[in-house]
C-alpha cells in the first residue's frame, strides 16, 4: 500500500511538472508571437502608405485665398510620422500685396504637421521686382521653411543677390511678412554705386 502511494505521488509529481512546463512553454511561444508582430507593425509603419507623381498641394488661408503652393515630382507619405518626403520639389508663396517668390530644390520633407518645409540640394529662391522692392536671388544648400510664419532659416552658407547687390554669409533668417534678412556669420557684401 506504500509503494502504491509513493508511485501514485510520483506520477501526480509527473504530471504536474509536465503541466507546468507545457505553461511555460505556451507563454514563451506567445511572447514570441508577440515581438514578432510588434516589429512587424513598427516596420510597417515606417512604409509609406501612399505615393504621389507629379503632385500640387494648396495651402489656403484662414480667409479662403490660397496662400501657397507645393509641388514636385513625386511625394512620399511615411504614416510612422505623419511626414512627407518630396523629389524636386518646388514651393511658391503667393501672398496677394506681395510679389511671388519661388523656392526650388532637390529634396524636401515636410513635417510638424505640415508647418515646416526642409529643403536641401541645390536651394534656390527666386523673386519677381515689384513697385516696393527689387528682385531677389538666393543660393544655398539647405533652407528649412515655416510657410505659416511666413519665415525661413539656414545655418549654410548662403548668397543672396538683391537688384545688383550681393551678399554672402553663413547662415541666414529672414522673415517675409517683416521683409528683413539677417545674414551670419563672416562674409561680402558687393554694393554697386549708384548711376547718375
Amino acid at each position: 500500500m506504500r509503494n502504491q502511494r509513493t508511485a501514485h505521488r510520483y506520477r501526480l509529481s509527473a504530471g504536474l511538472v509536465l503541466a507546468l512546463l507545457g505553461a511555460f512553454g505556451s507563454f514563451w511561444l506567445l511572447q514570441l508571437m508577440n515581438r514578432a508582430d510588434v516589429e512587424q507593425a513598427s516596420i510597417k509603419l515606417n512604409e509609406p502608405d501612399y505615393i504621389v507623381e507629379r503632385f500640387s498641394f494648396v495651402r489656403m488661408t484662414k480667409t479662403g485665398q490660397p496662400s501657397y503652393i507645393i509641388s514636385g515630382d513625386k511625394l512620399t507619405h511615411r504614416p510612422i510620422d505623419d511626414s512627407s518626403d518630396i523629389d524636386k520639389p518646388v514651393v511658391r508663396s503667393i501672398s496677394g500685396d506681395k510679389p511671388p517668390m519661388d523656392i526650388h530644390a532637390e529634396k524636401a520633407r515636410v513635417d510638424q504637421d505640415n508647418t515646416r518645409v526642409t529643403l536641401t540640394d541645390k536651394v534656390r529662391i527666386d523673386r519677381a521686382p515689384s513697385a516696393t522692392s527689387r528682385e531677389m536671388h538666393l543660393a544655398t544648400q539647405a533652407l528649412t521653411i515655416y510657410p505659416d510664419e511666413d519665415r525661413m532659416e539656414t545655418d549654410q552658407p548662403v548668397r543672396l543677390q538683391m537688384g545688383n547687390a550681393t551678399a554672402t554669409g553663413t547662415g541666414m533668417k529672414a522673415n517675409n511678412a517683416t521683409r528683413q534678412v539677417q545674414l551670419e556669420g563672416r562674409g561680402t557684401m558687393v554694393y554697386p554705386p549708384r548711376g547718375r
